[in-house]
């Protein structure tokens, strides 16, 4: 039986997942911003959250951890090389370690650049990775924490995980980010057909995310890009945009 995946805005612009696993009836939540409205949408679905899970240390991805614990006992697990900086931690995880909700298992894969121990938890028997903010639609995580040569390691990785992998990554920046890939690639026709798409469902009010691999390795220009040096360039170029 497949996991669930519901999506919960919150903040400006933020992605919080609560998943849930109807065989075992285990619920977990990936990187809750605040605790409210994921503990809404869980008692609205008579859920209960067993484990929360990080991706990487930055407030807007581990300010609900307290108080979703504190509610619910949840178990919180979160990248060994960030444990100094998320007091709540539980489990500490690096490469390779695995990860499960009932009997669905996740490998964590490390992703550093944007913060040091950053990682992505990959369900590869779901064809489903939790990307935080490594890799976006259509873009990348500034690098915050680490370097153009980590970033390109992770889009290189990340792009050899089978096309139907679905991405759910942690912001909705699919709109600036497709604007810079315009800019990045102005002829490549995907991104073309892709903005269009992006900019009508903005214009409804609906969300652009999840995305798949697929789709990345086809419009995404920091996974297209063919070198760390090139990657650079186009992070810093992005960085300073302005459409």
């Amino acid at each position: 039986m497949a996991i669930e995946v519901v999506r919960i805005p919150v903040l400006s612009d933020n992605y919080v997942w609560l998943v849930h696993d109807a065989a075992s009836g285990e619920t977990m939540v990936v990187d809750p911003a605040v605790a409210e409205p994921v503990l809404a949408a869980a008692t609205a679905r008579g859920w209960t959250i067993s484990a929360i899970w990080n991706t990487h240390w930055h407030p807007d991805h581990t300010g609900g951890n307290a108080a979703i614990k504190a509610a619910t006992g949840a178990t919180i697990y979160g990248p060994a090389a960030e444990a100094a900086k998320i007091p709540t931690l539980d489990m500490q995880l690096a490469e390779g370690d695995t990860v499960k909700l009932g009997a669905h298992i996740a490998t964590v894969l490390e992703t550093p650049a944007h913060t040091a121990g950053h990682i992505t938890y990959h369900f590869a028997d779901d064809a489903i990775a939790f990307t935080g903010d490594t890799l976006f639609a259509m873009g990348c995580g500034r690098l915050f924490e680490g370097t153009a040569e980590q970033m390109f390691a992770n889009m290189q990785r990340l792009a050899q995980l089978p096309d139907e992998t679905t991405v759910y990554c942690a912001h909705e920046y699919t709109e600036s980010n497709g604007r810079y890939a315009l800019v990045a690639e102005p002829d490549n026709a995907a991104i073309v057909s892709r903005m269009a798409d992006v900019v009508a469902a903005r214009a409804r009010g609906e969300a652009t995310v999840p995305t798949s691999i697929g789709l990345e390795r086809a419009t995404n220009p920091f996974m297209r890009a063919s070198s760390a040096t090139e990657l650079a360039e186009r992070r810093a170029k992005k960085d300073a945009f302005r459409s």
